[in-house]
């Protein structure tokens, strides 16, 4: 059956329930959307109705903002820098995962400049997290103003910023293929590294048209990656090389996974191009997030049928994203 299973990245979490919940919104819960019976979507373990009664018919708290000091700033190229910022060890140890991110602004700026960062990697031992930041608009020139040990505003932590998770987690002991363009090596780190970890053998394909600064090379080499640089997109296209590359090492390699962190425009074109029962496809979430707990409605696509998804909780497969999604 081909059917889209949904999941909420934070149910069951001490996040959980949270203002979806008040509102008749929950992703998971039958009960608290308005229904008088139990159907959940997908358990998780945890009843969100009873914990949501228990806790006195409000949502839980919230993420905090905690202030952090930037350990080292490092200068990448004219548009990239990278910041080692130092947190608690709590904070370390639940940013590891793969599609972990958070919301960095200057102690001075209102939170409307909150900027989600995807989390490049986590030492935790020095519980210290790297952020690779691209200037681009006036959130992030105003957090690349920061230097060496000045303090930011960190609020997370967050973990949907890859969609496909549980296709990521089950993949073991085979070929994978990985895509990244410009700054899509940073979220690309803790997947390749949580692949690596279950025996997969990593082939890389990074991008030469506009990117020519691989800043992650550490990583491929720390996981032995097999790395192709060619162009990718070109004029809003997949170039042919690039096609032709994807389906040959589909057959060579006899690759199941094929990770993308890019444009949403080449992901919909992957889809298109790999139909393959076999091979599963992951990507990074592009959705615009502002709040991050589905309040603000940033994040939220709406769908045939009067359908709304919240990107910044819902966990799917990619599929499923583009799959019926109403452009206007």
């Amino acid at each position: 059956m081909n059917y889209e299973i949904r999941d909420c990245i934070d149910a069951g979490t001490e996040y959980c329930p949270c203002h979806l919940a008040e509102s008749g919104d929950c992703i998971l819960c039958s009960q608290l959307c308005g229904k008088s019976f139990c159907d959940c979507v997908n358990w998780k373990g945890v009843c969100i109705y009873q914990e949501y009664f228990w806790n006195g018919c409000k949502a839980k708290g919230e993420r905090k903002s905690f202030l952090c000091r930037i350990i080292k700033k490092e200068i990448i190229n004219d548009s990239y820098f990278m910041f080692h910022i130092s947190v608690t060890h709590k904070m370390a140890q639940d940013l590891v995962h793969p599609g972990s991110y958070v919301f960095l602004r200057k102690e001075d700026t209102v939170a409307f400049y909150d900027t989600p960062i995807s989390v490049m990697d986590v030492d935790l031992e020095e519980n210290i997290i790297k952020v690779v930041i691209e200037s681009k608009g006036i959130k992030t020139k105003e957090l690349l103003t920061l230097n060496e040990n000045d303090k930011v505003l960190l609020r997370g932590p967050y973990w949907n910023g890859v969609l496909g998770l549980k296709s990521i987690y089950k993949c073991r002991d085979s070929n994978v293929l990985l895509i990244a363009i410009g700054i899509g090596q940073a979220p690309l780190i803790p997947v390749m590294k949580k692949l690596y970890s279950n025996g997969n053998n990593i082939f890389v394909i990074l991008d030469t048209v506009n990117y020519n600064d691989t800043f992650i090379q550490e990583y491929l080499n720390m996981c032995s990656a097999k790395v192709i640089q060619i162009p990718v997109l070109k004029k809003g296209q997949l170039t042919e090389e690039f096609k032709k590359l994807v389906k040959e090492n589909i057959m060579k390699e006899n690759i199941k996974l094929i990770h993308v962190d890019a444009q949403d425009i080449i992901i919909y074109e992957l889809l298109e191009n790999v139909k393959n029962d076999e091979v599963k496809l992951t990507c990074c979430n592009n959705a615009k997030m502002c709040c991050g707990e589905g309040i603000c409605g940033t994040c939220s696509v709406r769908y045939k049928g009067h359908v709304v998804k919240r990107l910044c909780k819902l966990q799917t497969e990619p599929e499923y994203i583009f799959k019926d999604r109403r452009l206007i």
